[in-house]
């Protein structure tokens, strides 16, 4: 796409730029340097407000009471005893709430249960008190009497003919559904020399952030304010205020420090709710924060998947058709699943040239812990399976899997059979960057035992249409008489660096320096209307949109300075504070004006004006119909991942040896902050691959903390290889895109291919466990069977070929892919070895 050369290289900031780009363009010194985060020394300080932190006049505390069925009839609750409790001020019951229920997408959760609970964990009654101890101890003073209901704990329970209903409005527990043929998928597999298939299993992944979902509101007269740890105060307000019952100008939200927030904190959880009814019922401020055990109940996990995927291709290796069945488990309600299960579906397929795909979807209730947003947003359960269909399709052709990517990847200018419009695209870099940093094709010459090599690619958004035909953000920035700039934008910051990056679009258009901004915290009465921190969309949205205020009050302040000076503004520009303008004539001296004079003499005159810039910027995209077709960003970024790991045979413990990621954001705006991100996502998906878990029973985690579910530490982090493709995108703020997400998702699908690489020994259900493979590598040497109904795979295989019919029609047949595949590589093609024999002759 063309750019506009005049525009980059004459704004305001005339120093030299650090940055020369292809087709001249250039960039501002400010642009990809290492900027210290405004917020560091506050939070390093100790200064930094949380949502533990907030401190009000009289303020209670909240506690909650919740079920310990997974399914059950609410037969009469008595809060007697909690009431007489000393220091108890409020306890409220679903009797006390407005009844009406609510969600993103599809409403169907009541801020405390009305008559029914549908999970371990549902929310049945609250209590305020004069501390948190006092009101946990009231709370479990509240008897309720249960009728236990039978309850459906997975999805084939789910699904089975007569199963029990979560929720009575959905026929069959099915919340969503959608499907859809682009291209004929039919001809195009006939049409195909390989076929693979497989099922995998991803399961629910926990955010684990530091703090957990806290609110403290406060009541004056019929208005409530909310102090929360939200990513998404706009939204959040809109969903509050509907399950209060209230309008929305009636609700004010407030956005504390976030400390981490990976989709966990996008309001849809009941604590903000249930905390501004007690208040109201107290008539005092309250504060009501998750424990960590709670945390496991009350927050919104990633939302398993089990996928079905079957992909075609030519012998020369070209992709021809990819068929994907997908069933996500809800849980007891829907919050964003419905949306997460829709990126999950068809996102992949903007990564290469399919001629036709084929899709069923379908989300399911069940009586377990509510699924919802988590960073990836549905990729990451879609490339643990798609991805390793890939890897199969790789092995059956004879293929190094970088080649084959390389072969099929999308390039600027492509066009998915969704309508995802590709603009930048750097995919074929990022694909070539990362097989030289993991040293893929040396490995591959000089092979080690029981070592295995995989990559994987991924393609995500920068922001997207789903609340609604909007994706926009505005800012207004205004510039002060001491010479400082302030960016009013309710976009916030989830612990990302977002409002350091924003500071640094604003210090750059500006000519200013990044220690003179200051960027606002979202407050829903003052701060511009902001969708919030989702969908990597805050650098590409609301970077450009802050960009555009930038722009508009610096061409106000030269407006001014050149009335002031009596020069034009064409001679004028900013730079480290002042505005500049050469030697008048007959003058030697050049004219450097602080910028805070200006403001004040365009202030302080008759009908005087503040320098001030309104900036708005609509994302160009499409909002996609209900089968999930139209452009849904403006822009995409695109990341290519290798990884190799280590396999013991004797116990089957896997250690991820490295993991190259090189990823293409377009211009690295401040490359400490972009690398902290992918960093951060490589260890979240390690965490996915091989220690996130629980142990279930009846419905629910059996000891829901962080000794029994595994984060992943610094231990087992591998060595890192992290690397940006050099891209500029047109549409961006100074040509970036959105990088808070897209590392973290082909983590687990690229481990657990090469583990297969390494050992014979392919898992299809999350996480990968030693005893897994080592259950996989005994069963695959005839060494006996997993012990009991212990089973390291899913009881899928993948095939090579077609149904019986269709194979008649074939001169020449082909061999089974088993899904634990034998050590040998059994099923590659006889004239090349396959990946496996190649890295471990020997092995035999």
């Amino acid at each position: 796409m063309p750019v506009d050369v005049a525009r980059e290289v004459l704004m305001p900031t005339r120093e030299p730029p650090v940055t020369d780009l292809p087709s001249g363009r250039v960039l501002p010194p400010l642009i990809g340097s290492a900027v210290e985060r405004i917020d560091a020394a506050e939070k390093v300080s100790g200064e930094a407000v949380y949502a533990g932190d907030v401190r009000l006049p009289r303020m209670l505390h909240g506690a909650v009471l919740r079920s310990p069925h997974a399914s059950a009839r609410v037969v009469r609750i008595d809060t007697s005893r909690a009431e007489r409790l000393p220091g108890v001020h409020a306890v409220i019951t679903g009797a006390d709430t407005a009844r009406i229920r609510w969600g993103a997408f599809r409403p169907d959760l009541y801020p405390l249960a009305i008559g029914r609970v549908r999970y371990v964990g549902d929310e049945v009654a609250a209590v305020a008190a004069t501390d948190a101890e006092t009101a946990r101890r009231a709370a479990e003073l509240i008897s309720v009497e249960y009728e236990v209901l039978p309850a459906v704990l997975g999805l084939d329970e789910a699904l089975a003919e007569g199963a029990p209903l979560v929720h009575d409005d959905a026929p069959g527990n099915v919340a969503h559904e959608f499907a859809f043929d682009r291209g004929g998928a039919d001809e195009w597999f006939e049409r195909s020399d390989v076929i693979v298939e497989g099922v995998w299993q991803s399961a629910r992944q926990w955010h684990g952030s530091i703090e957990t979902i806290g609110c403290t509101a406060e009541w004056s007269r019929d208005r409530v304010t909310l102090w929360v740890n939200t990513q998404t105060p706009f939204l959040a307000r809109q969903r509050y205020a509907t399950a209060l019952g209230l309008p929305s100008r009636s609700v004010r939200v407030i956005q504390t420090e976030v400390g981490g927030g990976f989709g966990g904190k996008s309001g849809d959880d009941n604590t903000s709710v249930i905390c501004a009814i007690l208040a109201r019922r107290a008539g005092r401020p309250v504060q009501l924060l998750n424990t960590r055990e709670e945390e496991f109940l009350a927050s919104r996990p990633r939302t398993p998947m089990r996928c079905r995927v079957r992909l075609g291709f030519t012998s020369g290796g070209l992709v021809t058709a990819k068929d994907i069945d997908l069933i996500a488990d809800n849980g007891a309600y829907t919050g964003k699943s419905q949306a997460v299960l829709g990126a999950a579906t068809v996102r992949h397929d903007a990564l290469f040239a399919y001629r036709a795909v084929r899709a069923r979807s379908r989300l399911v209730y069940t009586n377990l812990v509510p699924t919802g947003a988590f960073r990836g947003f549905g990729n990451p359960s879609a490339d643990w399976a798609v991805g390793q269909a890939w890897d199969l399709a790789a092995a059956r052709l004879g293929i190094e899997m970088p080649d084959l990517l390389l072969l099929n990847a999308v390039e600027e200018g492509s066009v998915s059979l969704h309508n995802h419009r590709i603009g930048s695209c750097e995919l074929k870099q990022c694909i070539r960057k990362a097989a030289t940093a993991i040293g893929w094709y040396e490995k591959r010459s000089n092979p080690t035992p029981h070592r295995g090599l995989a990559m994987g690619v991924s393609v995500h958004v920068s922001g997207r249409r789903s609340f609604g035909d909007y994706d926009g953000s505005s800012a207004i920035v205004r510039l002060t008489e001491d010479g400082r700039a302030v960016v009013i934008t309710g976009e916030g910051e989830i612990g990302t660096g977002a409002r350091t990056t924003l500071a640094q679009i604003a210090a750059a258009e500006l000519g200013l320096a990044v220690a003179d901004v200051t960027v606002t915290r979202p407050d829903t009465d003052l701060t511009t209307h902001a969708l919030g921190a989702l969908a990597s969309r805050v650098t590409y949205v609301a970077g450009n949109a802050v960009k555009r205020a930038a722009a508009q009050a610096c061409e106000r302040l030269l407006a001014a300075a050149s009335r002031q000076l009596g020069r034009p503004t064409s001679e004028l520009w900013v730079e480290n504070g002042l505005v500049h303008a050469p030697p008048a004539p007959g003058e030697d001296v050049p004219v450097r004006l602080p910028v805070g004079v200006v403001v004040r003499a365009e202030l302080y005159r008759p009908n005087g004006e503040p320098i001030v810039g309104l900036g708005s910027f609509d994302n160009p995209s499409e909002f996609p119909d209900g089968a999930r077709y139209g452009n849904e960003s403006g822009a995409y970024n695109f990341a290519a991942e290798a990884a190799e790991v280590e396999v013991d045979p004797a116990t089957g413990a896997v250690t991820v040896l490295e993991l190259a990621a090189v990823v293409d954001c377009g211009t690295v705006l401040n490359p400490p902050l972009a690398e902290g991100q992918v960093e951060g996502a490589i260890a979240q998906g390690i965490g996915m691959a091989l220690t996130e878990r629980f142990d279930w029973a009846g419905g629910a985690p059996t000891r829901p903390n962080f000794v029994d579910y595994k984060l992943p530490t610094s231990q087992i982090m591998p060595r890192l290889h992290v690397e940006f493709a050099d891209s500029y995108e047109p549409t961006g703020p100074f040509g970036a895109k959105g990088v808070g997400e897209i590392a973290l998702d082909p983590v687990a699908s690229i481990v657990a291919s090469a583990v297969a690489d390494a050992v014979g020994v392919r898992v299809h259900e999350l996480p990968i466990t030693a005893e897994k493979i080592f259950w996989g590598i005994r069963t695959a040497h005839g060494q006996g069977d997993p012990p009991g109904a212990f089973s390291p795979l899913t009881n899928e295989e993948v095939r090579d070929g077609r149904s019986a019919h269709q194979q008649e029609d074939r001169d020449r047949s082909r061999e089974e892919i088993r899904g634990v595949r034998p050590a040998h590589g059994q099923g590659a093609p006889p004239d090349r070895p396959s990946r496996t024999d190649r890295r471990d002759g020997d092995r035999r």
